[in-house]
């Protein structure tokens, strides 16, 4: 059984975590806002350490979250909690296989102990397989849904007791236009996965909202990433995803990141069970 990375998980006073998501902010100017947004809440992002993930934690630690980043690889994770702390913010790594229940019993008994309290979870973390729906291996299409179905709904299910018990929290799903639409350059499993999230975000956003947990889902369309500038090299590619989106530009993980922020955030207080694009207008025809 995988368990918690022990790295920078001591206790800090409210102050102490204020002065060092201030120091955080003044390492990294264009993230600065008049209030820190997230103040002392404490964050748990899957899929933490790359990418998407890792992007939303370093913009939660600006807003003066501490940042639990669970990941797969703990090395990868611990590296961008690594980061955060270098910066000034509060952040520990959580080696976490999504889709083991047992690692999420662990984590969330590890969060317990070090924090506390679970104010946030995002449910980053996912996979896709780029195979047809007529030649797709039933292995595959099992794995892609134990990463993007299981692994969100044993992330909701451990996290909401936690949250009851301190009155409350913010859950934020990731994902994707093709939770919303069929696409016609993305396979059936992952449209199928995706949608799954969609649907189990409302469902708990209905039932839970009496314990003031909101639930909510990000959908964002193709995001630039290393893996995507490779298929753009191909300018007849590129051409065509760029024609697609009415704002003529790719998601940015930033992009991603600050819909994320302000979901979790009390800005978003009054704002459950909705499914937010962030795809520049694809979703809009």
């Amino acid at each position: 059984m995988l368990g918690t990375h022990a790295s920078g998980c001591a206790k800090r006073p409210a102050g102490a975590r204020s002065e060092a998501a201030l120091r955080h902010r003044a390492a990294n100017p264009h993230l600065k806002t008049l209030i820190m947004r997230l103040q002392d809440k404490v964050a748990l992002i899957t899929g933490g350490g790359a990418g998407i993930g890792a992007e939303i934690a370093k913009r939660f630690a600006a807003e003066g979250a501490t940042v639990l980043i669970g990941d797969l690889d703990p090395g990868a994770a611990e590296r961008v909690a690594a980061g955060v702390r270098r910066g000034g913010g509060g952040a520990r790594s959580v080696a976490l296989d999504v889709t083991s229940e047992a690692d999420w019993t662990a984590a969330l008994a590890g969060i317990r102990k070090a924090e506390g309290r679970l104010d946030i979870l995002v449910n980053n973390a996912g996979i896709t397989k780029r195979i047809p729906i007529t030649d797709m291996p039933m292995e595959d299409f099992e794995a892609v849904m134990a990463v993007n179905v299981r692994g969100v709904f044993l992330g909701i299910k451990h996290a909401l007791p936690l949250m009851k018990e301190r009155g409350g929290g913010a859950i934020v799903n990731i994902s994707s236009i093709c939770g919303l639409v069929g696409h016609k350059y993305t396979n059936e499993t992952y449209t199928t996965s995706k949608g799954a999230v969609t649907l189990l975000t409302k469902s708990v956003a209905v039932r839970y909202a009496r314990d003031n947990i909101r639930c909510n889902s990000i959908h964002p369309g193709t995001v630039d990433t290393p893996m995507v500038q490779q298929l753009f090299k191909d300018p007849e590619k590129k051409r065509e995803r760029l024609d697609e989106v009415p704002l003529g530009r790719l998601a940015t993980a930033l992009d991603v990141a600050n819909a994320a922020l302000f979901l979790a955030s009390d800005e978003a207080g009054f704002i459950t069970g909705v499914a937010l694009p962030v795809d520049g207008g694809l979703t809009a025809y």
